[in-house]
């Protein structure tokens, strides 16, 4: 199948692994952060990380819009069912991730609230027409790769006279999360990063040239096939070699400097920036997220419903926000692989297909080697 089977090619990898040992220098260490799950996954998947050299280390990044989201969001989803009785709809991936108190979404639903999992945007505005007398909140989340449709869907609803649709709007911005890591207080020592795919298909690579040249990391947009992430990977060490810090575009097949202007214009006509938002594991994040602009308040779920905020914890002993920042792995958590489990998550890098302790679960990856 075009761009599928060609980007997982046995002779090609064992190419791309010699020219990678070959370029390698032995007395150097690269620490190269792939931002997004999507990477992770590949890189255990298809075993990416057993043909690098020992000193080519992948390191976990905060690039899963599920794993980011603080407990106290779900936290406000459930009460928005109990509180006020809507129809919550949601993505599969947030129904098991754990709420204070050891809630979820699906506990809430098993105790009677009325969640329904959908598989878009369009799914939420249906049932929104088929229940003109109950409110109906689609819970948004996602990085600038799902923007665009919550986008479409306010639009949509507000052209249909959908009064009882809202959004409760958690969508956020992957350059201020690759900021928040390098200006953390204890930063982790990266020395590249594999840019994210999706996301750069909409805003291009251009937003990450001044974020290079600022923090001197060279940066390459990667693929997610395992042959995108080794040439991506040989990209960045001989930048590294050659002490250059710029943004290469290996996924050129599906990014392009500018992205894609329509998409980029229709969020910039209904969302504007918070002052700052709060991420899991890397705290509040100045402009790291975006709200409905007043023109479409409306269908601003947090202003219909009046949510607070609200502080809450993580489970005691997950190390998952850790992890979001790349400070741990996940096997460096005590939890992995004795009481959480994907049937029984204790943190959201557990349950989420992007997250980083499901990739080892899935890929016998839960003790040191």
């Amino acid at each position: 199948m075009k761009y599928i089977d060609e980007f997982r090619q046995h002779d090609l990898a064992k190419q791309l692994a010699n020219s990678i040992a070959q370029t390698v220098n032995p007395d150097r260490h690269y620490r190269l952060m792939e931002f997004c799950g999507g990477h992770t996954h590949a890189i255990f998947r298809y075993g990416v990380q057993d043909l690098m050299p020992s000193n080519v280390e992948f390191i976990h990044g905060p690039g899963c819009p599920v794993c980011v989201l603080p407990t106290g969001r779900i936290d406000n989803a459930i009460q928005l069912v109990e509180q006020h009785e809507v129809i919550l709809c949601t993505y599969a991936d947030l129904m098991r991730v754990p709420a204070s108190q050891r809630n979820s979404l699906l506990k809430a639903k098993a105790a009677g609230g009325d969640i329904r999992m959908v598989y878009s945007t369009q799914d939420a505005l249906k049932i929104a027409r088929d229940n003109p007398d109950t409110q109906v909140v689609f819970f948004a989340i996602g990085f600038e790769t799902t923007t665009p449709p919550t986008a479409v869907a306010i639009k949509q609803a507000q052209a249909g006279g959908l009064g009882n649709f809202s959004v409760f709007c958690n969508h956020v911005l992957t350059p201020a999360a690759m900021q928040a890591i390098l200006d953390a207080p204890e930063p982790v020592q990266i020395d590249a990063f594999l840019g994210p795919s999706h996301v750069s298909s909409v805003i291009g690579s251009k937003p990450y040239e001044t974020f290079a040249e600022h923090y001197a990391k060279p940066i390459v947009i990667a693929g997610f096939e395992p042959l995108d992430v080794m040439q991506s990977a040989l990209m960045l060490i001989r930048q590294l070699n050659a002490g250059q810090h710029t943004v290469e575009n290996e996924y050129s097949r599906a990014v392009t400097r500018d992205g894609n202007l329509k998409a980029q214009a229709l969020v910039a006509e209904i969302f504007e920036l918070r002052p700052h938002f709060e991420w899991r594991g890397l705290g509040l994040i100045p402009h790291s997220a975006l709200k409905l602009k007043a023109d479409y308040a409306e269908f601003d779920a947090e202003q219909r419903f009046d949510i607070p905020a609200i502080q809450a914890s993580d489970v005691k002993g997950c190390e998952c926000p850790a992890i979001l920042r790349g400070a741990k792995k996940p096997q460096d958590c005590k939890l992995l692989g004795t009481v959480c489990t994907p049937e029984n998550p204790m943190g959201s890098c557990m349950v989420s297909s992007e997250g980083a302790c499901a990739a080892y679960w899935s890929y016998g990856r839960l003790r040191h080697s």
